[in-house]
């Protein structure tokens, strides 16, 4: 009985998310209604995909959809939640890797300050003397939405790069609920030439081989923000993304989810993304991969990575799934080696 209600509880989710993440989905490109509604109930596509994959001229049965991606969110039952509450992955994780310390956490309506026994919101503000620079990140929500910076800078607050008050930014913190803030790393030279404004992660996919039963690496992507998209540098909040050469760790151009151009160089700092290549790539492999199988019970684990200013990495978030679009931007994959995982766990035909 309990099985078949999860299995109820799971079709509702489900239907529940293609309304409002497929057939509600954000449109970039304005795509006719008409177009958009065919391709939601025709697959699972949304709009931004008819432009992006270019279904004009490529077929859409070689790509996997958006409802496709939501599916795979599955794949790791009924161990998803240990990688869909980030902090809970962050209590985990800290034991393997380096990621951010956790500095509070506010759950139904209680601060928990994990420094001292100051729970208040004042006592945040003071740890910016200490970390002048922490993120506050939303413990479920994924996209980069809900993450905002703080800082402190010449006895002067901001969020998101903008100036505000010290009351200001208690408000802000007091309305809202179910987050955790850690300080923002220090991140590796080469990123800080690329764009210094954001944080910019390696999103590094990683899956359990049926064959061997230990984990490989599928794909990579360098994402890097813009100033649309600070604090974070999401490609679904505007931000691009450059394929990384799994061998060799080197950067193709640079692309975006939500445009048709393609970058050589940054648009805002006008530094080089194409050709650089990733300081100690084959150790942040080796690093990752270790880790993955420590954890023999999960199937896929897609990996925000941050090369860090000692050299290191930082792992700011491990994830139970990843979006399709960071990945078919540079082709499809429903008969690549990501459609052939999604086959076998069942995600898609």
């Amino acid at each position: 009985m309990t099985s078949n209600l999860k299995k109820i509880e799971k079709k509702i989710k489900l239907c529940f998310l293609f309304w409002l993440r497929i057939v509600f989905a954000e449109n970039h490109f304005n795509v006719p209604l008409w177009r958009r509604l065919l391709l939601n109930f025709s697959g699972g596509y949304v709009a931004d995909q008819y432009v992006i994959y270019d279904f004009k001229n490529n077929d859409k049965k070689k790509y996997l959809s958006e409802f496709d991606w939501y599916k795979s969110r599955y794949i790791n039952e009924p161990f998803d939640a240990m990688l869909n509450n980030k902090l809970i992955c962050s209590e985990i994780l800290k034991h393997y890797l380096d990621v951010p310390q956790t500095l509070f956490v506010k759950n139904k309506k209680q601060l928990i300050n994990y420094q001292t026994k100051e729970h208040t919101l004042e006592a945040l503000l003071q740890q910016l003397k200490e970390h002048p620079s922490i993120y506050i990140k939303p413990i479920s929500l994924g996209k980069g939405k809900g993450v905002h910076l703080i800082e402190f800078i010449n006895e002067t607050f901001y969020i998101d790069r903008k100036e505000v008050t010290p009351a200001a930014i208690i408000d802000s913190l007091s309305k809202s609920n179910n987050w955790f803030a850690t300080p923002a790393i220090k991140q590796a030279p080469y990123l800080d030439a690329i764009y210094e404004k954001t944080s910019n992660t390696i999103r590094l996919l990683t899956v359990k081989d049926p064959t061997t039963q230990q984990f490989k690496v599928l794909f990579a992507v360098q994402r890097i923000g813009v100033e649309t998209s600070i604090p974070v540098d999401n490609g679904s909040r505007g931000g691009l993304v450059s394929k990384i050469d799994v061998k060799t760790g080197v950067l193709s151009a640079a692309r975006s989810i939500q445009s048709l151009k393609e970058y050589a160089q940054h648009p805002d700092s006008q530094h080089p993304i194409e050709g650089i290549k990733i300081p100690n790539w084959h150790k942040i492999l080796q690093e990752i991969l270790e880790t993955a199988n420590k954890f023999p019970y999960l199937n896929f684990i897609g990996w925000d990575i941050l090369p860090n200013r000692q050299g290191g990495i930082t792992v700011i978030e491990a994830n139970t799934s990843s979006g399709v679009n960071i990945i078919q931007i540079w082709g499809p994959q429903r008969e690549g080696e990501l459609g052939a995982f999604y086959r076998q766990h069942g995600v898609i035909k």
